[in-house]
């Protein structure tokens, strides 16, 4: 969906999509403490004016406050330092029951600027959200509710896009998997994965795996477009109450394991 303005000067992209569960299960994932189950570590102050931070780790950092906190329905917060020189970006998210045991979220990130200099950051907004997305839906359909812990990583490489996809699925045993699909997945750890998603555009591919055995968890992984090369990156989530003492021991291993794709 393309950047929206207005003649205020506001320029915003949004989106919309399904989640399973309630909106309180939803709302908890999203805006309480169920972020590092599918997206990043995150400290939220559930007040207008909280603080609001997210830990991407590896130094990468992004900070803002709060700006509408209505449980179970309606959040919003504003982020300031997102890009270089940029404008404050500001998100409002809503959350309404439907049929089915199923949520519409709605999604809407804006800048207030008459400037075009950020709408490939805002659009990148747009485009980055679908794998995080369906980490959300898993997590929601299998795992609600149990404790988290995740990490992300993330290795460039001079290699081409597609170079560096193909052999990212050959290193993790993945070369003509299809979606449904049980594997037992190589690299830095030996897994049994089910493939929920494959996507492939030419800006990015990625690949979704749930995790059964041995412990429940998600691993998202891809390479992304960066112009002169690709970053590859891993996004490994840990459900159980033991899970912050897995994703520790994780980490390291998935971090050399990706320094082979700068060789």
């Amino acid at each position: 969906m393309p950047i929206k303005k207005d003649g205020s000067g506001k320029r915003w992209v949004e989106m919309e999509f399904l989640a399973p569960g309630t909106p309180e299960q939803v709302w908890e994932a999203m805006a309480g403490t169920g972020n590092a189950a599918w997206f990043t570590k995150a400290e939220i102050e559930g007040q207008v004016g909280g603080s609001f931070h997210l830990d991407f780790g590896q130094g990468a950092t992004s900070s803002g406050k709060v700006t509408a906190w209505e449980p179970p329905n309606h959040f919003g917060y504003v982020e300031f330092g997102w890009a270089e020189n940029a404008p404050p970006v500001a998100t409002e998210i809503t959350i309404t029951a439907r049929s089915g045991g199923t949520c519409v979220v709605r999604m809407v990130h804006s800048l207030f600027t008459s400037s075009d200099d950020w709408d490939d950051q805002m659009e990148s907004f747009e485009t980055g959200w679908p794998g995080f997305l369906g980490v959300l839906g898993i997590y929601l359909g299998h795992f609600a509710g149990m404790k988290a812990a995740s990490f992300m990583a993330m290795q460039s490489t001079d290699a081409h896009r597609l170079t560096s996809w193909k052999r990212l699925l050959g290193d993790l045993g993945l070369t003509g998997a299809d979606v449904g699909e049980e594997r037992a997945i190589s690299g830095p750890e030996s897994v049994s994965a089910i493939i929920e998603r494959i996507h492939q555009d030419g800006k990015q591919r990625y690949v979704l795996l749930r995790l059964d055995k041995p412990e429940p968890g998600v691993v998202l992984i891809g390479s992304y477009d960066k112009g002169s090369g690709t970053n590859v990156s891993v996004c490994r989530y840990f459900y159980g109450n033991d899970a912050e003492a897995r994703a520790a021991a994780s980490e390291p291993k998935w971090r050399e394991w990706l320094k082979r794709d700068s060789k």
